[in-house]
């Protein structure tokens, strides 16, 4: 070691001696305050331009960033909530038109069927005529054929009869008289 650097380590040596026999805490000490007022503004500098200059520029565009998403996603929101409102809508409209398409169908199947219903009733009611018909044309031949044979029973029963009694009468005789009695006339 050197003769000055070995004074300025006794120097050194004295004033740290000196310092701890005042019993104060170093910061205390006014004989230092112009030093640290200098380094305390470089260090405050130091720190406002790493702040301004880094870290406050890094911290704006995050907010900005985020403040940028939340916009971005507000407004999504409301656009889906639009495509929703509208999908709904057109959701009520479907299900409206779905339901109006439904009681056509149920009108024109009703109408389809009435129309049926009514070609079915028409036919049964031609066929219920016909056999009416038929039945009357039956009961009438019926009728002809039982007064022909209650004309002839008519017939054979008087001359029968006058047989038994005695009379003798010709057939065209009883036939006019049997015809007559028939129709309501008196002989």
């Amino acid at each position: 070691m050197s003769a000055e650097t070995a004074a300025e380590h006794g120097a050194a040596a004295a004033h740290g001696a000196e310092a701890a026999s005042s019993g104060g805490m170093p910061q205390l000490d006014f004989a230092t305050f112009p030093n640290q007022i200098f380094w305390l503004v470089v260090a405050l500098v130091v720190l406002y331009f790493i702040l301004s200059r880094v870290a406050l520029p890094r911290i704006g565009s995050v907010l900005a960033e985020r403040t940028g998403t939340i916009t971005n996603d507000i407004a999504a929101a409301e656009t889906y909530k639009q495509q929703a409102a509208e999908a709904e809508a057109a959701y009520h409209k479907a299900l409206d038109d779905a339901r109006a398409a439904a009681a056509k169908v149920v009108e024109e199947s009703r109408a389809e069927i009435q129309k049926e219903l009514d070609v079915a009733i028409a036919k049964a009611d031609a066929e219920i005529a016909a056999r009416t018909a038929e039945s009357e044309a039956r009961i009438g031949e019926i009728r002809d054929s039982a007064a022909e044979a209650v004309s002839t029973v008519a017939k054979d029963t008087t001359k029968e009869i006058l047989g038994v009694f005695g009379v003798k009468a010709d057939a065209r005789s009883v036939t006019s008289s049997v015809n007559a009695r028939l129709k309501g006339g008196a002989a």
